[in-house]
């Protein structure tokens, strides 16, 4: 496609996409990857032509990814559509419920349920802003529809049966429900705890990684066991939330998430074993002791 000539042994991925940049004006280095061969893996951006063995005449195969969005504007996306849709339905409009809908009273664990669906995303908006770090800065434009799909559809099943006139508090009443959402902040706070080690691990400006293990803070003891414990939380709040509302449509979601996060988190649990020879060998990916 193109013969790049003014690169160096000491050039990196990073400096040949930008060189690349500068021939192909709209394929910016984001929607950029580079292979040695052509069903290969993409090279890293800070390895150098000298370490990939890319010499004078030299090949690599280049692969358009598409466009691309900021992880960040993903993630405000994804996680404000729930919290809108969600709050939305708690007030029970006319146009779902019918005109009278709103007039009926409302169980306790209604509102404390809204509570903690807004608390909860309104604490992953926070993170996004202020703690994530990522390791790239784009995802392909695609994805924000496929993760915005699942969290607004979601968010919209949930929130209309939990919020419905006909809704009926759980069977063992009061003892249920605040059970229910002690363990829902427990969780909550846990997954919180693990964002900010896993942050620490990567300063910032960075695409360092390292071997995450426990910290003095207590949460963080689930490291023992698990590469993912923010996923073991995560999945944790929403139990919790199924047992405060009693709800089939919150199982559902817990299922389906249950079978992304632990997708994501073997991924993570096998990248981690392969960068790291002394990787913990007792430790699973999402599940102690066996998942």
């Amino acid at each position: 496609m193109c013969v790049l000539k003014d690169l160096s042994p000491s050039c990196t991925i990073s400096d040949v996409k930008e060189e690349y940049h500068k021939k192909f004006s709209k394929l910016y280095p984001e929607r950029q990857s580079f292979r040695l061969e052509p069903r290969g893996k993409a090279v890293k951006d800070e390895e150098t032509l000298e370490s990939l063995e890319v010499k004078d005449g030299g090949k690599l195969y280049f692969k358009d990814l598409g466009p691309q969005i900021s992880w960040t504007t993903v993630f405000l996306v994804e996680y404000a559509g729930p919290l809108v849709v969600y709050m939305l339905l708690y007030i029970r409009p006319a146009i779902v419920y019918g005109p009278e809908a709103a007039s009926k009273p409302y169980a306790t664990v209604v509102h404390i349920a809204a509570a903690c669906w807004s608390g909860h995303y309104a604490k992953r908006l926070l993170e996004t802003l202020f703690v994530h770090r990522f390791s790239k800065a784009t995802m392909p434009l695609m994805n924000i529809f496929k993760n915005s799909g699942y969290y607004w559809g979601y968010g919209a099943l949930v929130g209309y049966f939990v919020n419905h006139p006909l809704y009926t508090p759980p069977m063992y009443g009061d003892a249920q429900v605040y059970t229910g959402l002690a363990m829902f902040l427990f969780n909550e706070y846990g997954n919180f705890v693990i964002h900010c080690a896993l942050r620490d691990l990567r300063p910032a400006g960075t695409k360092e990684r390292k071997i995450p293990y426990p910290t003095s803070h207590p949460m963080t003891q689930l490291f023992r066991f698990v590469s993912c414990p923010n996923y073991t939380y995560e999945v944790g709040a929403w139990l919790s939330f199924a047992v405060m509302t009693q709800t089939l449509s919150v199982v559902l979601f817990i299922l389906a998430g249950f079978y992304q996060m632990s997708v994501w988190a073997i991924g993570k649990h096998r990248n981690y074993r392969k960068e790291f020879k002394d990787y913990p060998k007792g430790r699973k990916a999402i599940v102690p002791f066996l998942l």
